[in-house]
């Protein structure tokens, strides 16, 4: 598939459900006032839910977004993973002579500690960061991945004896200056320093998409293999002004897969359709870029009830859920890969 064909209508799978609160963090909720509070990253940790997310500052009515360096992340609590007590202030913020912003926050548990994963924009690029805290305080940086790469996901255990992330490079140079993006996986001894990377998954792998695909949650663990979110973009030149932007062409979409447990480089089976297409109006209007749902976070119920967070809108956090098994058999036997 190239990037001039257009993808038509695209629905969500019925086997998974927006939850009735939805969405379950807005704007209005933050008490120091962003303007959009989206693509979160959601773990439980210690007893409790946790939700680090990503607040961009503007004005709504006059379609205005402030300079990036007004980004920060902010941080929230919860008992059901419904409900949450957003703190009074941003948890992170990071802008000095080189780095101008910190956002699209993704957290792992990883012995015990929580990790987070980030996107960084500075003066020579786009980078990819990783953290770690123990009390969302004090964030240590761990490594900083050379431009330009973001999106990047840690699974929750070493495999094979290493830690193993997904992301997505920024390849446009070598892409004849256009998008074309795909999601690789790479791996580390130490958190620090990665290597072996290779192809994950491209563009022309995913039906739904024809501008680029790249990591959504990070992975949960089941007993067929690594249940695992993307996302995946189309573009239509036809699409005018889609949001508060002048012009918005692309859509969003949450795509599903089963990695292999042991080598996570092997697609065991993948829905060849949206899980999750912008259909819900906090996903199709009045945002800042409607039609867009991203997936940034992944909690596996002992029920076996599966909590996946997105963003809508670039504007909203929501939440949505569907069985275990009937995600794993979708991506088995509904379509293989």
């Amino acid at each position: 598939m190239n990037a001039t064909t257009t993808i038509g209508a695209l629905t969500s799978s019925p086997l998974i459900r927006r939850h009735s609160a939805n969405p379950i963090l807005s704007p209005g909720d933050v008490p120091y006032g962003p303007a959009m509070v989206f693509n979160a990253g959601v773990v439980k940790y210690n007893g409790k839910y946790v939700m680090v997310f990503r607040n961009d500052y503007g004005n709504a009515e006059l379609g205005t977004i402030e300079p990036h360096g007004t980004t920060n992340l902010g941080l929230a609590f919860s008992d059901d993973g419904i409900r949450w007590e957003v703190q009074p202030a941003p948890c992170w913020s990071w802008h000095d002579e080189e780095v101008v912003r910190v956002y699209d926050p993704r957290l792992t548990v990883i012995d015990g500690r929580c990790h987070m994963c980030f996107a960084v924009d500075t003066r020579h690029g786009v980078r990819g960061g990783i953290a770690v805290t123990d009390d969302f305080a004090k964030f240590d940086v761990l490594s900083l991945s050379v431009p330009d790469n973001r999106n990047m996901v840690l699974f929750p255990e070493r495999i094979g004896g290493k830690y193993v992330r997904l992301e997505r490079p920024f390849p446009v140079y070598s892409r004849g200056g256009v998008d074309r993006f795909d999601m690789w996986m790479s791996d580390s001894p130490d958190l620090r320093y990665w290597g072996g990377s290779k192809l994950l998954l491209g563009v022309e792998h995913v039906p739904f998409a024809n501008d680029k695909v790249g990591p959504g949650a990070p992975p949960v663990r089941t007993d067929k293999g690594w249940l695992t979110t993307f996302h995946a973009v189309d573009i239509d030149g036809g699409r005018g002004k889609n949001g508060w932007e002048a012009s918005w062409k692309k859509r969003y979409t949450a795509g599903i897969m089963l990695l292999d447990l042991e080598d996570p480089s092997k697609i065991v089976g993948m829905y060849r359709e949206p899980l999750l297409a912008p259909e819900a109006v906090y996903e199709t209007d009045g945002g800042f870029r409607n039609d867009v749902i991203f997936p940034g976070g992944m909690v596996l119920e002992d029920s076996g009830e599966v909590k996946i967070y997105y963003g809508a809108a670039d504007t909203v956090e929501c939440l949505a859920t569907a069985d275990v098994d009937d995600l794993v058999r979708l991506c088995l036997e509904g379509e293989q890969a």
